[in-house]
């Protein structure tokens, strides 16, 4: 993809091959940084040696260059973590269903060739969003290195969770809106594809454990995961819009964790037995 850089009476690299090393980045998903001069120098069709001779004959050159062009070679992150954030960003702001290479193309300043290269498709670009941005391997962090009752687990994943609705740009509560709206749109069974198995193998297999443990009612894993997560994706979606209409009347964060995980226990929660305590 064609870019217009800055004029600079600092830039003595030929226009082409600026052009060539951006090329060459977005081709093969990495930092402006870490091309190499033969990358360069097979985008650009020419051999090494000539390359070297055209960029004055250092690649400190070619990086005052590019830096001279507006294009940071040590800061430009590569085409698969700008794609995967300005994607995110677009669904935040605009919805699952505005998401096309073009556009992502255009947004993360690459070509959609680049785009097929580093992703494959669509659906594989979604499912490297919302594996970013969903709660799923927070989750399976947390419950690998969990060392506390059961009590204590479940408030971190709910803070865990409020954490995951909260946090910009909020791809998580675009989903939900839009599983609510279209619940048979294509887009939406794309990603539910990817995340609900995930899920289940996660918090699902987590809860599955405790309730074989005699800890938890002995529960579908997957109504387990609801009891847990929906009312707290119900309360954390409707907030912004209740905060301004009954503001003094909304309890803070921290309570609203509190009041779910006290919640959620008093559902599933089995009393404690010699047994529960000898298989736990």
């Amino acid at each position: 993809m064609s870019r217009t850089t800055k004029p600079s009476s600092r830039q003595a690299v030929p226009q082409d091959l600026i052009e060539a090393t951006l090329r060459a980045a977005d081709a093969r998903g990495v930092s402006l940084a870490e091309v190499t001069l033969r990358d360069v120098a097979l985008e650009a069709g020419i051999s090494r040696s000539t390359l070297v001779r055209r960029i004055g004959g250092s690649r400190q050159a070619l990086d005052e260059a590019l830096s001279a062009a507006g294009f940071e070679s040590r800061g430009r992150k590569p085409v698969k973590e700008r794609a995967i954030e300005v994607t995110g960003t677009m669904i935040s702001t605009q919805g699952l269903g505005t998401v096309t290479f073009e556009r992502v193309a255009a947004a993360a300043e690459c070509s959609v060739p680049s785009l097929y290269a580093t992703f494959g498709g669509r659906d594989e670009l979604l499912r490297a969003v919302f594996e970013r941005y969903s709660p799923n391997v927070d989750v399976e962090e947390l419950l690998a290195t969990a060392q506390g009752d059961l009590e204590d687990t479940v408030r971190r994943l709910t803070r865990l969770m409020v954490d995951t609705l909260e946090r910009e740009p909020r791809v998580l509560p675009a989903l939900l809106a839009e599983v609510f709206a279209r619940p048979g749109d294509d887009n939406v069974l794309t990603v539910f594809r990817t995340l609900t198995p995930r899920m289940l193998s996660g918090l699902g297999a987590w809860l599955a454990a405790e309730a074989a443990a005699g800890r938890v009612r002995d529960l579908p894993p997957l109504l387990l995961t609801q009891l847990m997560s929906g009312p707290i994706f119900l309360h954390f979606l409707l907030r912004p819009v209740t905060g301004q209409v009954v503001a003094a009347d909304l309890p803070s964060r921290e309570e609203t964790v509190e009041t779910f995980t006290q919640a959620f226990l008093r559902a599933v929660a089995l009393p404690r037995t010699e047994e529960g305590d000898r298989r736990a």
